[in-house]
């Protein structure tokens, strides 16, 4: 699906929603849109973490082995932090390459970094990387350990026993259904979270000038 520059997340997220109401099946197309819907209708802004709260410390696992501390992250200022499902998620394949062209130049202006973090293993996580060549650091979040605190993290509806070939554990390498349900977060130095958007449906995603708001009004 070609993308232009210029174009909002909200625009390229229509583009695939309508190319998908071409192609996939009815039953399908529902059963997506039905998991959507459950997310957003769950979701209880009071049971994930708030500004001021501090995290417990965690390492994240760069996809190139290296170790990832969030108090090293945050030693000399903020960093953000952008929750995503895995490297073959349709909807994460759009806004990580659009957080790279339009958020990542804004935010190293100012001396904050990105990372990108999904609970994947870090040989499969590695291919999202090199395939937009993100300016930025993906890293695994082992056994969604930084989304448990954060209180994103959340297993699909439909979870068929035994698991089919090709299921969630399968894909991500973890032999669970977890998955972090897409967010944007701003740790501050201590680990203090900042600011945290979540986006229990993932077609629906802060755009790049929604989190540079946020990222101004706290730093």
């Amino acid at each position: 699906m070609a993308t232009i520059l210029n174009e909002t997340l909200k625009q390229r997220y229509a583009a695939l929603q309508a190319e998908r109401e071409r192609t996939w099946p009815a039953e399908q197309l529902e059963g997506n849109a039905r998991q959507r819907r459950t997310l957003v209708e769950r979701f209880d802004p009071a049971a994930v973490a708030q500004f001021g709260d501090i995290l417990p410390a965690h390492d994240l696992v760069d996809v190139d082995g290296g170790t990832l501390n969030l108090d090293a992250l945050t030693e000399s200022g903020p960093v953000v932090l952008i929750f995503f499902r895995f490297a073959g998620c349709p909807a994460c394949n759009i806004a990580l390459p659009h957080y790279g062209e339009a958020l990542y130049p804004a935010l190293r202006e100012q001396g904050i970094d990105i990372v990108a973090v999904s609970p994947q293993q870090p040989d499969r996580l590695r291919a999202i990387r090199d395939r937009h060549a993100l300016p930025f650091a993906v890293a695994t979040d082992s056994d969604n350990a930084l989304a448990r605190s954060l209180g994103i993290a959340f297993e699909p509806d439909d979870r068929p026993a035994p698991p089919p070939p090709g299921w969630i554990g399968e894909v991500t390498g973890t032999g669970n259904w977890d998955l972090p349900q897409p967010a944007v977060l701003l740790l501050l130095p201590g680990r203090r979270v900042g600011w945290l958007q979540v986006s229990p449906d993932w077609l629906d995603r802060p755009e790049a000038d929604e989190v540079l708001a946020a990222v101004s009004a706290r730093v």
